[in-house]
């Protein structure tokens, strides 16, 4: 056994590891959608995670980094709570341990990375295999158990258009790596300068150069954008916002009024505007289109009398045989000013416990999760939906935060994508913001505006260089029209760069080869 003065300084070193840990997730957090909100300090948060990693073996490595990790998910994700108790009815304390779950298995890719990088060879670590390795690990969050890529970091920087040009290049995977980069880079300045520790100098000057190459690129693309968007053909497209309230929106009783807020919000439109397609949130239409009389008020109140296109959610159902059972799906309707319901769009990835309860075997007691509308099944297109000079690809809800369906549909045709939301779910949390931010990466990734309308907010419009206008507060009636320019063609994200993750995937698994062989011989 050591000595005491041993154990005694080794306790103290990793106590104060575990303070920088902290710093770290703090500074995360501050960077977040949120309260604070200050989307600089992510480009240095991680340079306290990895100098709380020196010196420590591999497994004490990752114990850091699952402290780190809890400590930012927890507060990140208390929006869980929300959503499960006060509208899921689910127990205060099982919505509590819900949170703690998600963000323990979150956590535990943090403590993966800090693993990784405290096994890999020092030299590389934090200017080649870190960054690789983070985006591999969050590549491989975004697809296992279905998948939940939720605010990677590279979307801390939704708000900073000069920042996330790049996107249209490597997705926003590229982006979170020049800052995971940035903050490597940050950290072996900082301890050749104050540890005077040897520096691998040709990797540091080429990390230089990887970042000013990134940032001459977004500085050309903000001006070579807007030329772009000034010849583009453009629709006038009109968002609404009924702000139903959740524990009204199924109930028959209201199913009514809710017809009527919609159609008074799209209808005050005309007074002052002309939009040739309106855009109403998912499941604006609390009951299913083909079976209910209200579905005929839409054409004979909005879309005939005023020549318009009206884009809607709404729940679907229907036999795929005469003997078989019902399917369900959460879908999106376009309706045309002739009366014909022109296209429908069946929501891909749905929502795990949400509209579907995975490992039904295994897992069904949460059945009482899933809404009683019933459970959905996926949709298999994503065939863009044609409505006069636009094709429009539809993300529902929670499909926006994945980056493949809106690629698939630009490589489809789509020149115009459409975020249908209900977040009234997430209350009056920092979660509406959130989804937002990912929403604004997928239009600078394939460079289509995107337009999103929201039940309760936050409803707004995105150019293709993520630019955020007219956004609406939470919680209030809103309407607003204005032209969105239509760009065709595909991006480098959209042909190649989409395989970006999996090179870095690639290269972690390299790196981790190599890093073993060394340790054996």
């Amino acid at each position: 056994m050591p000595p005491f003065s041993t154990r005694f300084q080794s306790k103290s070193h990793f106590g104060r590891s575990c303070l920088l840990a902290l710093l770290s997730s703090a500074l995360l957090l501050s960077a977040s959608p949120g309260v604070i909100a200050l989307p600089q300090l992510a480009w240095l948060a991680l340079v306290p995670l990895f100098w709380s990693l020196r010196n420590h073996p591999p497994r004490r490595a990752a114990l850091l980094g699952l402290i780190c990790g809890l400590a930012y998910y927890l507060p990140l994700l208390y929006w869980i709570v929300i959503v499960l108790a006060t509208y899921g009815q689910v127990p205060l304390p099982i919505a509590i341990l819900a949170l703690f779950f998600l963000a323990l298995y979150m956590s535990c890719y943090l403590a993966t990375f800090a693993f990784l990088c405290a096994k890999t060879e020092p030299r590389f670590s934090l200017l080649l295999f870190a960054p690789a390795c983070w985006v591999a690990l969050d590549l491989i969050r975004g697809v296992l158990f279905t998948g939940f890529p939720w605010l990677d970091l590279a979307y801390t920087q939704y708000n900073l258009p000069q920042l996330i040009q790049v996107a249209d290049l490597a997705g926003h995977h590229g982006l979170t790596f020049l800052m995971v980069l940035t903050n490597g880079l940050i950290f072996t300045l900082a301890a050749w300068l104050v540890r005077r520790q040897t520096a691998n100098i040709p990797a540091i000057f080429s990390a230089m150069a990887l970042l000013l190459l990134a940032s001459g690129y977004s500085f050309w693309r903000m001006h070579t954008v807007p030329a772009a968007l000034a010849q583009a053909e453009h629709m006038e497209v009109a968002a609404v916002q009924g702000n139903i309230p959740q524990d009204q929106k199924w109930q028959p009783a209201f199913q009514r009024e809710t017809i009527d807020t919609y159609l008074r919000l799209s209808n005050e439109i005309f007074t002052a505007e002309q939009p040739q397609l309106i855009v109403w949130p998912e499941t604006a239409l609390p009951f299913y289109p083909y079976e209910h009389p209200l579905f005929l008020r839409l054409h004979g109140e909005l879309t005939r009398p005023r020549q318009t296109f009206l884009l809607t959610g709404a729940p679907h159902r229907e036999k795929t045989s005469p003997s078989g059972p019902l399917t369900y799906a959460n879908s999106a309707f376009l309706l045309a000013p002739d009366g014909r319901t022109t296209g429908r769009y069946d929501k891909q990835h749905l929502v795990p416990f949400g509209e579907y309860i995975p490992f039904r075997s295994i897992l069904g007691f949460a059945s009482p999760l899933v809404e009683t509308l019933g459970d959905f099944s996926p949709g298999q297109t994503d065939t863009p939906l044609s409505c006069q000079n636009s094709r429009i690809g539809v993300l529902i809800c929670f499909e926006s935060i994945f980056p493949e369906i809106s690629r698939r549909q630009a490589k489809a045709g789509a020149n115009l994508l459409v975020t249908l939301t209900n977040d009234a779910w997430f209350g009056r949390s920092s979660a509406p913001r959130q989804h937002l931010a990912m929403g604004v990466f997928r239009a600078v990734e394939t460079r289509k505006t995107l337009v999103r309308a929201a039940n309760t907010g936050i409803s707004a419009f995105i150019d293709p260089m993520g630019r955020i206008q007219g956004a609406s507060p939470l919680f209030v009636e809103y309407a607003r029209c204005q032209p969105v320019a239509l760009l065709d063609g595909l991006t480098c994200y959209v042909r190649w760069g989409y395989l970006f993750p999996w090179f870095c995937l690639l290269l972690t698994l390299a790196g981790a080869g190599v890093s073993r062989r060394k340790a054996q011989g």
